[in-house]
């Protein structure tokens, strides 16, 4: 089994400005909130029984995970 990785990919920064006090009154004031979607490549090259080993793998449902043969 040869393993590659994990090789950072850039981060996207997702930003989302919004009024504090959407009814018009008083100051302009806005917060700021940020998203961060970081992503990393594994390059695996194993056989097909390793393979599916890897897929049995639980992960918390906030981690994505997507494969692709090649």
């Amino acid at each position: 089994v040869q393993v590659r990785g994990p090789i950072p990919l850039p981060t996207r920064r997702l930003m989302v400005t919004v009024r504090r006090a959407p009814s018009g009154q008083g100051y302009h004031t806005y917060d700021h909130w940020e998203l961060r979607i970081s992503k990393r490549l594994i390059d695996i090259e194993a056989s097909e029984r390793v393979l599916r080993r890897l897929m049995t793998i639980r992960v918390p449902d906030t981690v994505k995970i997507e494969l692709q043969l090649v």
